[in-house]
């Protein structure tokens, strides 16, 4: 990342105010190079019965057998879409992947507090499942799905990998999940209003959906993220599950510290002249497909 852009990024500070968010939308939506003219899009496939169930699929001609890149977006569980009406995000990452020679899906889901936990893995669940049956008809090979989700959407993700309950095929029918500032521990995680509104008022009950153990016996490819700028308890739940990984595994995840980056520019820059993220994400997914 050029120091320009790291300092613009610094000067909007690491908390999640209403100015941090506008304004790291602004600089990167002022960055973003558009979709590639050859990147085809068919939108709102629907994957479940709610009208948030819908799912964008992005592709290149000539696809056939190629990984899935599914991705789930941010928004602290009560917010958020897959695309916005003249803005790049997150059309930027299903083009992403479609640039790379892959399927990209980018998925909404039901929202908090309507749809409280665990809405979140049983929609990833139901999306899994809709991309196994008609990942082939768009190209996509249906054995290697690779989930990335950011914040909230990590949580997601993390749901889904964690909790056997959740998956569609023994194992959870993915060949990899990439997670970026995501929340894993509900037991150390602090309350908030966000948090609250999916997980419920009630602390005591939130233990059932902490994606520890269930992370740290995964039988799939795990990748995380952590910003240098993502606020503290980001943080410490980064630092939390590299600790009990290295306690159950005696060895080290692969968490990448992405400097510079505050908690949303990560996704926002895919599809910038920075292209440390797409190339760490692509890199990820292709690893990953060929192991499955």
């Amino acid at each position: 990342m050029n120091a320009e852009l790291r300092a613009k990024l610094a000067a909007l500070g690491r908390e999640l105010t209403p100015q941090m968010l506008s304004g790291t939308h602004e600089i990167f939506a002022g960055l973003n190079h558009g979709m590639d003219p050859a990147t085809r899009v068919t939108r709102d496939h629907a994957y479940g019965p709610d009208p948030r169930n819908r799912l964008d699929l992005f592709r290149q001609d000539g696809l056939s057998g190629a990984p899935v890149l599914l991705f789930l977006h941010g928004g602290g569980f009560v917010m958020g879409d897959k695309h916005t009406e003249g803005s790049p995000f997150y059309s930027n990452v299903g083009d992403l992947a479609a640039r790379r020679g892959m399927l990209g899906v980018t998925m909404t889901y039901r929202l908090a507090p309507a749809h409280r936990f665990p809405s979140g893995p049983e929609d990833v669940a139901m999306a899994v499942g809709w991309l196994r049956d008609h990942a082939a008809e768009h190209g996509g090979d249906p054995q290697r799905i690779v989930l990335v989700g950011q914040s909230a959407g990590a949580a997601h993700v993390a749901g889904y990998v964690a909790h056997a309950r959740f998956h569609v095929v023994p194992g959870g029918g993915i060949a990899g999940a990439m997670m970026m500032s995501g929340i894993y521990d509900t037991l150390t995680c602090r309350p908030n209003n966000f948090n609250s509104a999916y997980y419920g008022e009630d602390r005591k009950a939130w233990g059932a959906a902490s994606c520890m153990a269930g992370l740290l016996n995964a039988d799939v490819p795990l990748c995380f993220t952590i910003s240098e700028l993502d606020p503290q308890d980001f943080q410490t739940q980064a630092a939390q599950l590299v600790g009990n990984w290295g306690l159950a595994h005696a060895a080290y995840p692969e968490m990448h510290l992405l400097a510079g980056h505050n908690h949303l520019s990560p996704t926002l820059s895919i599809g910038s002249g920075e292209r440390e993220i797409e190339r760490l994400v692509s890199g990820f997914a292709r690893r990953a497909a060929r192991q499955a």
